[in-house]
């Protein structure tokens, strides 16, 4: 007997709308946990102070600043060579079995564990070139680990483009370059943040690729060179809840690193929003 298409599109409200909200619901309990058990240890003498006694006492302020320095370092990296390969791949070629080939490897890429890519990292970065446990060498393997995500959300944004926004550029009497420089790229612009802010977003709470190439020992300032260990708040958290140093100030540390994540998140879209506002008018 076949199902009447009401009750099978109702259904279908159903299963999907169940499960949107049983996911909402989990990552707001995970959100609210954290954050009931972290805010109260959180102070100005905690954000802007040096860890103390390995972080039993003290503050986070270093570990601030590394967290906000490596991923903004890995993008400054990781943003020019996506989107250029993201531009070449739909503006000045075909498709072919290169191409294919390209993309494949790059969803490969997109898939891969991070601890993977912080093997790598220690592997080439710290002991082959010598550079050490550094800053340097966190954001060069942070930036290789988003840039698959970067070039495929560019790609993706760029193809969205409509063909008569070129057309219309070429008719002009604009080359190709000029096309995607002044028309192509600012219509794409927003699809393209988005694949920054995810590649920020993973950045920001990303330890095992950290742990490997940045280091993990407690400082007592913010680095003044990129090549001097640096200790995110992913891996203070990690190191204070694994060796049972301090409960409190883990959760603390936690809430913080989620309220930065939001705050990131929050200022991007609201710059895209604005952004494509400002276009439409």
């Amino acid at each position: 007997m076949r199902i009447p298409p009401k009750y099978t599109q109702a259904l279908a409200v159903v299963i999907l709308g169940g499960a949107t909200a049983f996911t909402v619901a989990v990552l707001v309990y995970v959100i609210v946990f954290v954050l009931s058990k972290g805010l109260p240890g959180i102070s100005i003498e905690f954000l802007f102070s040096a860890p103390k006694d390995s972080g039993l006492s003290g503050g986070i302020y270093p570990m601030l600043v590394a967290t906000f320095l490596l991923p903004l370092m890995a993008i400054a990296i990781a943003l020019p060579l996506g989107v250029g390969t993201a531009v070449y791949l739909t503006e000045y070629t075909r498709e072919t079995r290169l191409t294919r080939v390209l993309r494949f490897g790059t969803d490969c890429l997109a898939g891969i564990p991070s601890i993977i890519f912080g093997l790598f990292g220690y592997i080439f970065f710290v002991e082959m070139l010598k550079m050490g446990w550094c800053l340097l060498s966190g954001s060069l393997t942070l930036a290789i680990m988003v840039l698959p995500t970067i070039i495929r959300t560019s790609e993706e944004a760029i193809r969205a483009v409509p063909n008569s926004y070129r057309e219309v550029s070429f008719s002009l009497g604009a080359t190709r370059w000029e096309t995607v420089l002044k028309v192509v790229l600012p219509n794409a612009l927003p699809g393209i943040v988005t694949g920054v802010m995810l590649g920020i977003g993973r950045s920001i709470g990303e330890t095992a690729a950290v742990i490997f190439t940045a280091g993990s020992i407690l400082p007592r300032s913010v680095p003044l060179s990129v090549f001097e260990p640096v200790r995110t708040l992913s891996v203070h958290f990690y190191t204070l809840a694994r060796e049972g140093i301090s409960n409190e100030k883990a959760y603390a540390t936690a809430a913080v690193l989620i309220i930065s994540v939001l705050l990131v998140n929050l200022a991007a879209y609201g710059m895209m929003h604005r952004f494509i506002a400002k276009r439409s008018r």
